[in-house]
This record gives C-alpha cells, sequence and structure tokens, in this order.
C-alpha cells in the first residue's frame, strides 16, 4: 500500500477519514477552493508521481456541484502524473435515470460515465447500483460493492418478532427474497401506480402481513414518500410497526421528518452519503468503511472482491 494515496471531496469526507483509519493511512491532503464566481479550484498539497490515487466522491446533493468537484479533481490527479486514477463512488448519482421511459429522454446514468471515464479514471468502485446495468456503461473496470450483508447481520442481531421482507414495488422484488431467504422468514410484494415523479399510490399487496413486522428493503431513499404510504398501506392490512432498510439515505426534503412516523421503528441506511448528526435517535446508520477498505486493498493487491461477501446478488 506504500503507493496508494487517497483524497476525498467535499461529499462525505467523514467516510474517507473512516476508510483511512481501516487501511492504517492518512487522508491525503487537497485543498478545494470555490471562487466568487462559483468555480472549483482544486490543488492537491503532496506529489501523485507514480502513485495509484483514489478518490472519494458520493454523486449526493447538490449531485451537479459534487459532479463537476470530481471531474476536476480526477483531471488534476491526471495532470500530476498519478499512475492510477481509482474513484471511490459510494453513491452514483443520477442513477435512476438509467433508461428512456419516454421519447426525447437523455439516459444520463450512460453520461456520467462518460464524463468520468473521458477525463481520465481508471477504476470505479461503486455501491449497491440502482440498476445493475449501469455496469456496463462503462469502459473502465467497475467494482461493485453490497451492502446486504451488512444490513444483513444487523438484521439477525436485532432478533425481530414475526418478521416478512417487504419489497415496496416489483422492481425491488429479488432483492426482498434473497434477504427474506438469508433471514429465513416470508417476503410480500407491493404493487404501486405512479401518477408523478416522486409520487406513488399503493393498490395491491400480495403476501400476507398481518400480525407480523414488515422489514422493507430499498436501494435507496429519496423524499421518503414512497415509504411513507407503504408503511400505511401494510398498517391498514394489520401489520406491526415497519423497519426500514435502504443502502444510500438521500433523505432529500423533509424526509427524514416524514420517516420519524409512528408506524415505523427503525430505519437503518448505510453512511454512503453523509447524514445529518441532529437526526432522529430512530435512525441507524451503518458503516460502509470496513468493506470499501477491504476492496481497495483487494484493487491493489490483487484478488477476487467476491470473497468479500457471503451474500452476492
Amino acid at each position: 500500500m506504500q503507493q496508494v494515496k487517497i483524497f476525498s471531496g467535499t461529499s462525505n469526507k467523514r467516510l474517507a477519514e473512516d476508510l483511512c483509519k481501516q487501511l492504517g493511512l492518512p487522508l491525503g491532503h487537497v485543498y478545494i477552493n470555490r471562487l466568487q464566481s462559483g468555480e472549483i479550484h482544486p490543488s492537491y498539497q503532496e506529489p501523485l508521481r507514480n502513485n495509484h490515487v483514489f478518490i472519494v466522491q458520493s454523486l449526493s446533493n447538490p449531485v451537479n456541484e459534487h459532479l463537476v468537484e470530481l471531474l476536476v479533481l480526477i483531471d488534476a490527479a491526471k495532470r500530476a502524473s498519478a499512475k492510477t486514477i481509482n474513484i471511490v463512488m459510494p453513491y452514483y448519482g443520477y442513477a435512476r435515470q438509467e433508461r428512456k421511459s419516454a421519447p426525447r429522454e437523455p439516459i444520463s446514468a450512460k453520461l456520467v460515465a462518460d464524463i468520468v471515464t473521458t477525463v481520465g479514471a481508471n477504476r470505479i468502485v461503486t455501491v449497491d447500483l440502482h440498476a445493475d446495468a449501469i455496469q456496463g456503461f462503462f469502459e473502465i473496470p467497475v467494482d461493485h460493492v453490497t451492502a446486504l450483508d451488512l444490513i444483513t447481520d444487523y438484521l439477525k442481531s436485532m432478533d425481530i418478532p414475526n418478521p416478512v421482507v417487504v419489497s415496496p414495488d416489483a422492481g425491488r422484488a429479488t432483492m426482498a427474497e434473497k434477504l427474506a431467504g438469508y433471514l429465513d422468514c416470508p417476503f410480500a410484494i407491493m404493487i404501486k401506480n405512479r401518477p408523478a415523479h416522486n409520487k406513488t399510490e399503493i393498490t395491491h399487496v400480495i403476501g400476507n402481513v398481518e400480525g407480523m413486522t414488515p422489514i422493507i428493503i430499498e436501494d435507496l431513499i429519496d423524499t421518503g414518500g414512497t415509504i411513507v404510504n407503504v408503511v400505511e398501506a401494510l398498517h391498514k392490512r394489520g401489520a406491526n410497526n415497519a423497519y426500514i432498510c435502504a443502502t444510500h439515505g438521500l433523505f432529500s426534503e423533509n424526509a427524514i421528518q416524514k420517516l420519524d412516523h409512528p408506524y415505523i421503528s427503525e430505519v437503518v441506511v448505510t453512511d454512503t452519503i453523509a447524514i445529518p448528526e441532529d437526526r432522529p435517535a430512530k435512525f441507524k446508520v451503518l458503516s460502509m468503511s470496513p468493506l470499501l477498505a477491504n476492496a481497495i486493498r483487494i484493487i491493489n493487491n490483487g484478488g477476487s472482491l467476491d470473497q468479500m461477501f457471503k451474500h452476492i446478488l
């Protein structure tokens, strides 16, 4: 690891610091200045020549600001003669725009992949992509890490009585079925309409939930509106208070206040996105730093990332 240097953008510096502690390496010094014009001007404060550089940056809100920041960090590292430039992107922004659902729409997830690659990235390390197909948008290696083991182990430690894993839509059914298998419990699926962007209506529940404790599994939580609709629909059908699990907690608008709901026992997310410190007590944040640190070790020293996981999606 002598030639590995880790730097952080401004989106999630705490995760980068925790990752460096796991690796026994110092966090690299980079000064990121924002000019009065709004331009971003980074300057690495140490040599990069012939080093393997890892830049930690989630594309969280403000996503465009963090994307441009990442691009100029990549460009600066390339011009400083870094041997390789590896992007640790715990949350891949624009991932929900991975296909055209109507005419004259962009495929923004592909655009982000093209830009990051063109600027000079040699590898991407990311966590629980919204769609696995995004890995194919890149012409460089993509190491796709999953938080499923982390979440599963935490849920097992909770010893939740009479659990049922609930997928909030058909798209999450595969993950819900796998989690139910690992927890040795039944699962259910919600059927919903989406009348507008970030708005949903629950129409049917497939599976028995009456008298059971729902564990709702998602890849990300944005405004929280869908989760609240699911929880209230489950409550009407006789379910107990629910546990909400997701890898990425975007928590846009007043999502945290929405999810501090009387029918929700706990909200479990990881730290792929920086979560406010003044969150309610029912919000549990699991650290991804050990998994990401192991991924960096394997990338540097050789081996397979499969060995890190008991459960492969």
